[in-house]
């Protein structure tokens, strides 16, 4: 590992089709600003999704930037990538607070799951990355993503939503719009766009029909009260460290603060860390095929590194992170694969990290509008698990494939409960994952041999490496 990056072109603009390396850099100023291009990339999922989990924005955006400069050091600069806050843990946070969880217990189950991701990773390392395909082939690990994202439609419409309907649909329909019919680097932030676009819509909502009587989530019933309050902003310093989590259940208030732990909040997020191996592995897939280097060895690491900063960033009350697509596709648009600018983009999320007068801000974010953002991407992580299926040609013709999946869907979707004791019990995504994995391995075992050959032909054919596809 070294940081002495090579200068190439001399520092200049490379020219029309040029590729820039991970060890090479431009000029300090074109770096920088590639490194700002970066942080605009990944600022609207990364202070969105700790919104809709109930975390600290300014934290997450902080911690956001640690995580990746630990994620570059495990990797030794061989993998440019960026770890913003995952939208994984969202179904399994909800989870945790629909049955009296607070933010502690919350970072307390995530603290685990990124230990547990840790040690796949070291696995994977040392054992080879084929044994990915072995335990989550891609009829299970499309599964488990669609349960992350389907399970959550229940919090749209029972939190979000009803806070303000119609600033929530418009808000749907420009990032709908956004994302469907513009092009280049803003149909890439189209979430942040849309985020930003209800903002003001409910400002100006309020400025022209006053004040909405309607569920307050803080309050947990309805009440009259502005869409867009910035009492919190006005009183909140411009430079500081995030506040200390205060009060408790609904009332309570984000910062940093120190997890714990509870069995039952640590089995509803542990499926995250199955769409995570899946995404991390499509991720360095990704940036190996733009790059032309064989990243086949620091795959095991790149895990590690991921589990390694979800560990970093929830011991002080942050949120998950993993590597994000918006950055990849950054360095698709620019054929600049430098390791320097991620590092430059860390650094600006940690300045950012540390103006409580921006955390306030985000965290004044209407609740109509998190409605309007939240059913599209609960839809989209949903069907990234069918995309996984239809990218490696997933026959659900097969009885091994179709049934015990079937079941699982179900079971996750629906919300099963399965009770053990007074004290514990499985129910949702995590009950739902567990049946997935054991039944489909089971049903292997008790299958025919033409079962099997078809299930394993298909995905061979698809040459997707631990079945999971290559996202941009």
């Amino acid at each position: 590992m070294t940081f002495g990056w090579r200068v190439a072109y001399q520092g200049r603009t490379p020219p029309p089709g040029s590729v820039v390396r991970p060890d090479e850099r431009l000029s300090w100023p074109r770096t920088v600003g590639l490194g700002a291009q970066h942080v605009v990339a990944m600022f609207g999922a990364t202070f969105v999704f700790p919104l809709v989990m109930g975390l600290d924005p300014q934290l997450a955006i902080m911690m956001s930037g640690i995580a990746t400069i630990c994620f570059l050091l495990i990797v030794k600069n061989k993998v440019p990538s960026y770890l913003g806050t995952s939208a994984s843990f969202v179904g399994g946070v909800a989870a945790i607070r629909a049955q009296g969880g607070d933010d502690q217990h919350v970072t307390g189950a995530i603290l685990i799951a990124g230990g547990v991701l840790l040690v796949v990773g070291l696995l994977i390392h040392f054992l080879g990355a084929q044994i990915i395909h072995a335990v989550l082939p891609p009829v299970v690990t499309g599964a488990v993503v669609l349960l992350i994202g389907f399970n959550l439609a229940p919090v749209v419409a029972d939190t979000y939503w009803p806070q303000d309907q119609w600033v929530a649909l418009i808000t749907m329909l420009v990032a709908i719009g956004i994302m469907v019919g513009v092009r280049g680097f803003l149909g890439r932030i189209a979430i942040f766009v849309a985020l930003v676009f209800g903002y003001v819509l409910s400002w100006l909502v309020d400025r022209v029909f006053g004040k909405i009587t309607s569920y307050d989530a803080g309050a947990g019933h309805d009440t009259t009260h502005w869409r867009v309050n910035f009492d919190a902003v006005k009183s909140a310093k411009w430079i500081g460290f995030p506040g200390k989590t205060s009060g408790t259940g609904a009332h309570q208030i984000a910062g940093w603060h120190f997890p714990e732990f509870k069995w039952a909040f640590i089995l509803l997020v542990l499926p995250a860390v199955i769409a995570l191996v899946a995404e991390n592995t499509g991720h360095v897939k990704a940036v190996a095929e733009m790059t032309g280097d064989d990243l086949d060895p620091y795959m095991g690491r790149a895990i590690a590194a991921d589990g390694f900063g979800t560990v970093v960033a929830s011991t002080f009350g942050g949120s998950p992170t993993t590597t994000y697509a918006e950055n990849i596709g950054v360095m698709a648009a620019t054929r600049v694969y430098s390791t320097a600018a991620y590092y430059v983009a860390a650094l600006v999320a940690i300045l950012f990290g540390l103006s409580p007068k921006f955390g306030a801000l985000v965290a004044a974010t209407p609740g109509g509008v998190l409605g309007g953002i939240t059913v599209v991407l609960y839809g989209m992580i949903g069907l990234l698990g069918v995309k996984i299926w239809t990218e490696n040609r997933v026959d659900f013709g097969n009885p091994l494939n179709l049934v015990p999946i079937a079941a699982g869907v179900i079971i996750g979707i629906g919300n099963t409960s399965l009770k053990f004791t007074d004290t514990f019990s499985l129910s949702g995504i995590a009950l739902g994952t567990i049946v997935t994995i054991v039944c489909y391995h089971a049903a292997r075992i008790i299958a025919p041999a033409h079962l099997k050959a078809g299930a394993d032909g298909a995905a061979e054919e698809s040459g997707s490496a631990g079945g999971v596809p290559v996202q941009e």
